[in-house]
């Protein structure tokens, strides 16, 4: 069985959330939004490693307000970058030797479900390089910067990236290591740019990434509509409510 490492980038500024609160450390239905996330990987057989990156200005506030969470969930916390590619980085350097394939899933995507792991998985395994994405079904439009529009975009074969994003070990390092100065706005995008063939898998809405407080409260809706797995009692020891289902 391959082994896999997942990185869990939670050190953005959260700016589009709120100026008082990080969208991965408010509770979202009586657990907090990064613990819903990454229950989700610590329990895979498959997963060997799970990293957290918080901003360096959170790491020990973090530590103290998760203690018991952190007490039971075999999870790595390492501190990011200015930028999303930084945090990644950081924690590229402590994945283990061992490790085959690398994910890296969006914090503040909460409703990730084991079954669309499984695929994405399946897929990095079989082509070395796969992502979960949605096709884009809404009518594109592209504006000037007055915001009056200038034309319709065809939206044939486009696609909107999600997480996790999963690669070969040795791939995403040589994405990272090939990086230069441009900003990236995902992984795939590094891996895209020394040539290597990235595979879509296609994902479902409902894996939404929680960026405003609309998106908040699309969470707490679409939490009940999930497809349920038991959980083991240890993952939640300080669950405020039952899980539902």
């Amino acid at each position: 069985m391959p082994k896999y490492a997942v990185i869990l980038p939670a050190a953005g500024k959260s700016s589009r959330f709120s100026k008082q609160r990080k969208k991965v450390f408010v509770e979202l239905k009586g657990r907090p939004v990064w613990v819903r996330t990454a229950e989700q990987f610590v329990r895979r057989d498959d997963v060997v490693q799970t990293i957290l990156v918080v901003a360096p200005d959170d790491l020990e506030w973090f530590k103290e307000k998760f203690r018991p969470n952190l007490a039971f969930m075999d999870l790595e916390v390492v501190t990011g970058g200015a930028e999303r590619a930084d945090s990644v980085q950081n924690a590229l350097a402590r994945v283990r030797a061992d490790v085959d394939f690398v994910a890296v899933h969006d914090a503040a995507r909460p409703l990730i479900v084991k079954d669309w792991i499984d695929q994405v998985f399946s897929a990095a395994e079989q082509h070395g390089a796969a992502i979960l994405a949605t096709p884009v079904t809404s009518t594109l439009k592209r504006s000037d910067a007055n915001h009056s529009i200038e034309e319709t975009v065809s939206r044939a074969n486009l696609w909107a990236a999600q997480t996790p994003q999963v690669f070969q070990r040795q791939i995403l390092l040589d994405a990272f290591a090939r990086r230069g100065s441009d900003q990236p706005t995902d992984e795939a995008e590094l891996v895209e740019r020394i040539g290597v063939a990235v595979r879509i898998v296609t994902g479902s809405p409902l894996n939404l990434k929680i960026t405003t407080p609309d998106d908040f409260r699309m969470a707490e809706y679409l939490l009940d509509a999930l497809p349920k797995e038991k959980m083991p009692g240890f993952l939640r020891p300080f669950a405020e409510e039952p899980e539902p289902g």
